[in-house]
């Protein structure tokens, strides 16, 4: 059974660099493996090994909301479901910033909720990317209000927080290398400190 590690986004040119699309560009960017079209998942799929684990990335090409319906056919049971990572954005963190976590709610996230209904737990890891500001004190400066929030999600990041971002991609690859080599709790204890 292969860890499943998703990316999560929405297809087309126009969401390229868009803060929804965190989770399809850290996943192609810790990966130099080719993504190939895979038709019944409707997503890009690549595949590798690490250590002696096989190792499936998935991209799905679903919109955000309906994410399950690429990753549903590949995890047909809770137990496969603990082997399942899905990386997305989240702008109550900021950016710079990832947090690793397991078995937890949606947290208002469409594509995570989507995976949840599909593959009927909330029993799998996700490592959640920070897309927002930083203020002051060090928290993420976050939008309020169902206007705001869309349009900042819909925004594409700046030059210099691509640069960020590619510091961030280096971090998950990592932490997504300990989780499958020596447990999702080894990857939260490491990489939820900083």
């Amino acid at each position: 059974m292969p860890y499943i590690i998703a990316g999560l986004g929405n297809p087309g040119e126009e969401y390229e660099n868009t803060r929804h699309n965190t989770g399809r560009i850290i996943l192609n960017s810790i990966t130099d493996e080719e993504f190939k079209f895979v038709k019944k998942l409707n997503a890009q799929v690549a595949e590798t090994k690490i250590g002696k684990e096989r190792v499936t990335f998935v991209a799905p090409d679903t919109f955000m909301n309906n994410s399950g319906k690429a990753i549903a056919p590949l995890v047909k049971s809770v137990k496969a479901a603990e082997r399942l990572v899905v990386i997305y954005d989240d702008f109550n963190l900021p950016l710079g910033r990832i947090k690793i976590s397991f078995n937890r709610s949606s947290g208002g996230h469409n594509g995570v909720e989507s995976i949840i209904k599909a593959v009927k737990t909330e029993a799998f890891v996700r490592i959640r990317i920070g897309t927002a500001p930083e203020k002051n004190n060090g928290d993420a400066k976050v939008p309020h209000g169902d206007e705001k929030v869309l349009k900042f999600i819909l925004s594409k990041f700046k030059d210099e927080e691509m640069k960020v971002l590619k510091k961030v991609g280096k971090r998950v690859a990592e932490a997504v290398e300990v989780l499958v080599r020596e447990g999702r709790e080894k990857a939260m204890s490491v990489y939820n400190a900083g």
